[in-house]
């Protein structure tokens, strides 16, 4: 077990920390990718889709990149893993008719649903900052294997209204927007050392989370504490803005 003392608030990664990173792989990637040309298609006039295309020709320096080069580029994107603005904020807008049609649901591993209840009801804010879109996160939680879940979360970022998940500014900037004056009360919680070490220059605890089989774990987190699931963290809400102290652990361990 891991003791974290004195935090306000949890913010949570999603690929590789709450979830498996084969599912968004093996499910959601193709999923996207089978619907990128009929997106840019039929709603080429959107402006979110608009936008999305303008980044894209900027990116690649294509001003008068047509459907065909932008959807190409997507795919390239898609293969490097590239986490793209443009590349998810329409994999946000596929995901999220996919979800609100039931064609998919989203995952978490068993132990993340029951820790995230706990830490809520001790009175614990929840955040997730993912590179995936607002919009793609918000359809996550709504359409979990135990339903709607969107009401344990208090705000959600990504790289566009936060910055690059590996920039120290970037943690910054939802320190800011959560209201949280003191850094150092904001738990980080992601299986990504670059994203752990970014959050840590901007003075925020850091657990990192290393599950077997998920693509970060043999590299390991370097030299931040780590937990192999949520029910192997123990935390200690603080005093600052309720007065008293609360403490909770997800589940239990040996």
């Amino acid at each position: 077990m891991f003791d974290v003392e004195s935090v306000d608030a949890v913010v949570l990664d999603i690929e590789g920390t709450t979830s498996a990173t084969g599912f968004v792989v093996d499910v959601l990637y193709p999923y996207s990718r089978s619907r990128f040309g009929a997106l840019l298609a039929e709603r080429s006039g959107a402006p979110e889709v608009v936008r999305a295309v303008a980044q894209v020709r900027e990116l690649i320096d294509e001003p008068g990149a047509d459907a065909v080069l932008v959807e190409k580029t997507l795919n390239a994107w898609l293969d490097e893993d590239r986490k793209a603005t443009p590349l998810k904020t329409l994999q946000g807008i596929i995901w999220s008719e996919g979800f609100a049609r039931g064609d998919l649901v989203s995952h978490f591993y068993d132990d993340v649903l029951p820790a995230l209840r706990a830490w809520h009801a001790a009175g614990l804010r929840l955040y997730v900052y993912s590179s995936g879109s607002v919009a793609a996160q918000r359809a996550w939680f709504a359409s979990t294997p135990e339903g709607d879940l969107l009401s344990l979360v208090s705000g959600l970022y990504d790289t566009e209204n936060a910055g690059p998940k590996q920039e120290p500014e970037s943690y910054r900037r939802i320190a800011e927007a959560t209201g949280t004056t003191d850094p150092s009360r904001l738990l980080f919680l992601s299986d990504r050392p670059g994203e752990l070490d970014a959050a840590r220059a901007a003075g925020w605890r850091t657990v990192g989370i290393r599950r077997p089989g998920e693509p970060y774990y043999e590299q390991g987190v370097g030299d931040h504490p780590q937990a192999g699931t949520f029910d192997g963290i123990s935390i200690t809400g603080s005093t600052s803005s309720t007065g008293s102290t609360s403490s909770t652990s997800s589940g239990s361990t040996t």
